[in-house]
């Protein structure tokens, strides 16, 4: 027994009249049509048509097959309507406004997919970039892709109230009217809009950029309309508005040319002033013969005279500025530096005290001295 036959005779009962059955038991049946070939569809033609966008030279095919996956298989469901209205009997398929909805349908799906393609991490703006060499500065995809969401959702808006007969010019005239208003109500929101447009502009950091402020310091992640997160290193993620970051003094660690090295080395006070001298000079030498540290501000010198010992100063750069080759370069010459001071036979120094007990001392107190003698 068919579908439809089942259909007619479960609900005659229900005293509609046969041919109203039949029309609506092929009309349900058409949408479960589409909506079966809709699976089959997705499941073995698109993902046919993935595998061959794959082969071509670019990406950009494949993006947007896969930005409108989904829109397309909603469209099955919207084409399915139209075909099923054709037999429904109690809606007829050219109703107005029947068509002003599977329009507005239809418009929606558009910029659904648009919107996708639209992505700052997938989409035409990370292949535009690409053709670019990477001209965009990373902190202007996001930014660029959420003011385009943005033109595509009005837009679709304002499309579907001109379908449906809104007067879309009397809504515009009355933003208009109710914009100083607005603008007053949403002052901070503005000021946070200003204030991203500033970083964008200006680009003091980008995407992925250690930086440091008065409010947070760590790595970027994302910059929106309203603000920008930052990612500490305790992996806690900050949210700063726009308007606080924009009016702060920012340090962009990212960004050094090169990585500095300051501390002071202590030498006993035993040492003498040919093994200050041969000891500064070798350690000037180490710094200058490797690669590794820049060459134009080296600085070592007996700096001065300190409470347990004598300082040199020790002051050079690294060429690389990432934490951890900084780290090992730093660790590299305090071993080289320690088989100098080895070779010279110069004791580092550490925190002492001399304590000399007077004559007097002993007078006053004859038990104590003779034992501080006997004991040194």
């Amino acid at each position: 027994m068919s579908f439809v036959s089942s259909f007619v005779i479960g609900f005659s009962f229900m005293g509609l009249d046969e041919s109203i059955l039949k029309d609506l038991g092929i009309s349900i049946g058409i949408l479960v049509a589409f909506i079966l070939f809709r699976n089959l569809f997705t499941k073995y033609v698109f993902q046919l048509i993935i595998k061959l966008t794959k082969k071509t030279p670019t990406e950009f095919l494949t993006q947007i097959c896969l930005s409108f996956e989904k829109p397309l298989s909603w469209a099955f469901i919207i084409v399915g309507l139209y075909v099923a209205m054709d037999y429904f009997p109690f809606i007829e398929q050219h109703n107005e406004l029947f068509l002003k909805f599977l329009r507005s349908m239809v418009i929606v799906l558009i910029t659904w997919g648009f919107f996708n393609l639209s992505s700052p991490t997938t989409g035409i703006l990370i292949s535009l970039n690409q053709r670019m060499n990477n001209r965009i500065d990373l902190i202007l995809l996001p930014f660029l892709s959420r003011t385009i969401r943005v033109i595509l959702v009005a837009i679709s808006i304002s499309i579907i109230g001109q379908e449906f007969d809104y007067d879309v010019n009397g809504l515009v005239a009355g933003l208009g009217l109710g914009g100083l208003a607005f603008a007053l109500a949403a002052k901070e929101a503005v000021g946070n809009i200003i204030g991203g447009v500033v970083i964008v502009t200006e680009k003091p950091f980008s995407i992925g950029d250690w930086i440091y402020t008065p409010s947070v310091e760590g790595t970027v992640e994302d910059i929106n309309f309203r603000s920008t997160k930052v990612r500490t290193f305790s992996q806690a993620l900050v949210t700063v508005p726009n308007a606080t970051l924009a009016n702060e003094a920012i340090t962009n660690w990212s960004r050094m040319g090169k990585r500095r090295v300051n501390f002071n080395l202590g030498l006993n006070y035993l040492t003498n002033k040919d093994q200050i001298q041969k000891v500064v000079k070798k350690i000037d030498q180490l710094l200058n013969n490797r690669d590794d540290i820049h060459p134009d501000t080296i600085m070592v010198a007996f700096d001065h005279y300190g409470d347990s010992g004598l300082d040199i100063l020790i002051y050079f750069f690294t060429t690389t500025t990432d934490w951890g080759e900084h780290v090992q370069i730093k660790h590299e010459v305090n071993l080289a530096i320690m088989g100098i001071l080895e070779e010279e036979g110069v004791a580092v120094a550490f925190p002492t005290r001399t304590i000399y007990v007077s004559q007097e001392s002993n007078e006053m107190f004859p038990s104590m001295g003779s034992s501080f003698d006997r004991d040194n």
